[in-house]
This record gives structure tokens, C-alpha cells and sequence, in this order.
């Protein structure tokens, strides 16, 4: 197999296929059939039904053929949509409507006739001009499903879910001699035990506790090694094999510093890496995902981290590409200061369409050079979509293209009456601090109670 070649295109509009697409929203199969820790991921995501529909906004963006098509669980909220539409002028594709059994039911058929039967969607997706099938993963029902249907999945099973594995990851950094975090595998409960003594006797004050798939701080658990008992850990942890036991970094242990959370945004077709954005990720004390900044911080002060930044993710694409995987994704990484300098370390590959996706195709969209910020917002009570989007128009932070630093909405999680619970909104500005800036005035002029929230 011949290697892609990387190309590196900061700040510039990502790529996209010269392709139709289906895109199932499938976030249900996030973790491939590892069912409890679906599970817990859905009870944390506020209105999870609607999380798909912030694919909506880039789909046309990410593959430049038309039509596209979103299948949904639910419907995207109307006026959310009309913004997007009218206001700013981005495509939109179709969009249909398919809840969770009736993917599963479709998966199960035995063949088209059987599939019709079972849902009377089937038949419309099959005479669909898409050529292709895509999601947030491609699992094994995904693949059936497109089977059926008579299209190509623009990855391949063992793509997805290899790309998405943090162990052999970390396998292929130990492999290529890049810096890994120390790091123990445990194959059981008692293996975690011995692992986190270790630890512990290295002079960590915590540990974590890493699925070989995971998302959102789902299949991660942080344990403090200062405890007299360990609390017992999941079993779904050990769905896909062995865990990772690894030293949790923090400021004052082992002479250490953490410095920033970057990710290098990335685009994989059949014979091409791209490269086409650094970010800052903004987490939680917990390391979950709460939002991204571009560009970050830490590459103003320290200017060599962009430079390794990009050697690190070139690497990590060219084995993602290996795998099977085509299609957007992410590097993560913690900025560590030790010595006083810093230190780059891959933490995972998200071999998806990420929280910093959205936002990014926007921003490069709109303001290729310009700056961004994206939060997620939630609402202390659950309001009307146009309501919302008219409160941001009077207040002058809406978004429109050509004009000044603006706040786009590009996704609303719902209630079950179709009344916003959260979203997802990007900044876009010639600086970072102007958005910033207009986020604090949201704050103060905007006659909501809000907060920010996760992913």
C-alpha cells in the first residue's frame, strides 16, 4: 500500500469530496456495540436525539456534490435552519428522518425487499443519486445497510474502529519513537491494581484508566492514587481487550507542567492528508470537551510547538490513512512543560467528525484568515428557537456574512416539544480576542440565563 502524502494547509477552507453522500446520523453506534457505555454518553448529552443535526450545517460544505442527504432522529429545529438557509446563504441538504430501531431493523434485513418491509424510508434512500454512505462511524450496521442500499461507505469498518483505538495508537507512537505517556496495560481488574501501585511508587497523584475506545471522557477514568480504595471500575472498560493505565499529568508532579490541549484538524481522501487547522481545545477538569479556539495560544509562546505539532499529526494521519479511514478527524494533544520547555504528546486520534469540525468548516468558510471560538451553550430554561435567534439579532451578536466579529449557531439540541435545551455556536472574528469580547457582551446584553456546558 503506498503512503498518502500530507500536505499542511493552516487556515485555509478545508477539502472536501467531489461526492453525494448519505450521512446517518448514528451516534448511537459511537462505540461499536459497547452497549452500557453508549449508554451513559446518551444520558449525559442534553437533548442526545438531536445531536446529529449539527452535521447539517457543513454537510454540502464537506461533500461538494448535491444532493446530499442527513438521515436524522429527529427534525432540525425550523428556524435554526432558515438562519442557516437564508441569513448566511449555506446549503443545506435534505433531510430525513429515521429513529434508532428502525437503523437497527434496517441493518437486520436479510435483503432490499426484506429492508423495504421493514421501514418505508428504505426504498426512498435507495433510489437517492448518492453514491456513497457515511456517518459518525462506519460500524458493522452502517455497512450492512449500505450494502443494501446498493452504495460504497466512504471508510471501511476495520478503518473506523481501528482509527478510533487509542491502544494500538499507542502501539504505532511507541513504534515511531514519539513521546507516549507512561503508560501500563491491564488486561483485568487485579492487572489495574498492580498497575496503579506503579503508578503511585513513580510518584503520581492520579491515574487514568483509558478504554481502547472512548469519546466525551466516556471509557476514561481518572483515579486518584492518594485514595486508600480504588472505587471499581466499569466493566465495559474492557470491551475491546486490555485498558491503559497511565500517569495523570498535572501542574507540581514529577517536575511537570500542562501548558494547553491542542488538536490538529484533518481531512483524509483516498490518497491525500491534509492538514488545515490547530486549535486549543477548552476541557473540563475532567478532560471533557466543553468547546475549541483557533488559533491557540500556545503556539504564540511557544512558536516551535506549531512546527511539532503538524510533524506529530502528519505521522498520526499517515497511520489513520493505513488503517482505512477516510474522511475528517482530529489529533489531540497535551502541551507539556518539563525543564522548561515544552512537549508535545499525542493523547488520541478522534476518527470522526469532531466538536471542532463544525466549526472550523464554518469559520474557513466565511473568514479563511480570520480567528474563531466555538462553545457550547446551554439554557437554564428551555426557549423557542426564533425567539433565540431574534434576541441575538437585536443584540447585534448574530453572525452575517461580510459584517464584523459575529456569534453562528450552527446546531440546537431540543426538547421533546422542540424547545432549544442547548447549542453549538462559533465565533467568528479578524482576532480571537474579538470574539471573546462579544461573547462577554452576549453574556451581559442577552436577557437569557445561560452557561457553558460540554460537548
Amino acid at each position: 500500500m503506498t503512503d498518502p502524502v500530507v500536505q499542511i494547509r493552516p487556515a485555509e477552507p478545508p477539502p472536501s469530496w467531489n461526492r453525494r453522500v448519505l450521512f446517518f446520523s448514528n451516534i448511537h453506534s459511537i462505540f461499536y456495540g459497547n452497549v452500557e457505555e453508549t449508554r451513559q454518553l446518551m444520558d449525559e448529552i442534553t437533548g442526545s436525539h438531536s445531536y446529529g443535526g449539527r452535521v447539517i450545517a457543513i454537510l454540502d460544505l464537506l461533500f461538494s456534490q448535491r444532493p446530499n442527504a442527513m438521515v436524522l432522529e429527529v427534525a432540525p429545529e425550523p428556524s435554526l435552519m432558515k438562519y442557516l438557509a437564508q441569513s448566511i446563504g449555506l446549503s443545506m441538504p435534505q433531510h430525513e428522518i429515521l429513529e434508532r430501531p428502525g437503523y437497527d431493523r434496517i441493518a437486520m434485513a436479510t435483503d432490499p425487499e426484506h429492508a423495504a418491509r421493514q421501514n418505508r424510508l428504505f426504498q426512498k434512500l435507495r433510489e437517492h443519486p448518492a453514491e456513497w454512505v457515511d456517518g459518525f462511524v462506519t460500524d458493522a450496521n452502517l455497512v450492512r445497510i449500505a450494502e443494501l442500499l446498493g452504495k460504497k461507505t466512504i471508510s471501511t469498518l476495520d478503518g473506523s474502529k481501528n482509527g478510533n483505538n487509542k491502544y494500538l495508537l499507542y502501539r504505532h507512537q511507541v513504534e515511531e519513537r514519539l513521546p507516549v505517556f507512561e503508560t501500563l496495560i491491564a488486561a483485568d481488574q487485579v492487572e489495574i491494581l498492580a498497575a496503579l501501585g506503579q503508578l503511585r511508587a513513580a510518584g503520581y497523584r492520579k491515574a487514568v484508566v483509558k478504554a481502547q475506545i472512548g469519546a466525551s471522557g466516556y471509557g476514561m477514568n481518572i483515579v486518584s492514587l492518594d485514595d486508600a480504595e480504588t472505587p471499581a471500575l466499569p466493566d465495559f472498560l474492557f470491551f475491546e481487550g486490555p485498558c491503559m493505565v497511565q500517569g495523570w499529568i498535572e501542574d507540581g508532579v514529577l517536575g511537570m507542567r500542562k501548558l494547553a490541549s491542542p488538536s490538529v484538524q484533518m481531512f483524509l481522501n483516498d490518497d491525500t492528508v491534509v492538514l488545515f487547522d490547530i486549535t486549543e481545545q477548552i476541557l473540563s477538569e475532567q478532560s471533557v470537551h466543553q468547546g475549541n479556539l483557533s488559533p491557540p495560544p500556545v503556539a504564540r509562546r511557544f512558536p516551535e510547538v506549531a512546527s511539532e505539532l503538524w510533524r506529530q499529526a502528519a505521522i498520526a494521519g499517515t497511520w489513520l490513512h493505513r488503517q482505512g479511514y477516510r474522511g475528517t478527524g482530529s489529533v489531540d494533544f497535551l502541551i507539556v512543560e518539563r525543564h522548561g520547555r515544552p512537549e508535545t504528546i499525542i493523547c488520541e486520534i478522534n476518527a470522526r467528525v469532531t466538536g471542532a469540525t463544525y466549526p472550523a468548516f464554518l469559520a474557513r468558510h466565511f473568514k479563511p484568515k480570520g480567528e474563531w471560538l466555538m462553545r457550547n451553550i446551554a439554557f437554564r430554561k428551555a426557549m423557542d428557537g426564533p425567539d433565540l435567534i431574534a434576541l441575538m439579532a437585536r443584540t447585534g451578536v448574530l453572525f452575517r456574512p461580510g459584517g464584523g466579529a459575529g456569534i453562528l449557531p450552527f446546531n440546537f439540541n431540543t426538547d421533546e416539544e422542540g424547545k432549544v435545551l442547548k447549542g453549538q455556536f462559533v465565533c467568528i472574528g479578524d482576532r480571537i480576542d474579538d470574539c471573546t469580547e462579544l461573547l462577554d457582551r452576549a453574556w451581559t446584553q442577552l436577557p437569557v440565563e445561560w452557561g457553558y456546558d460540554r460537548d
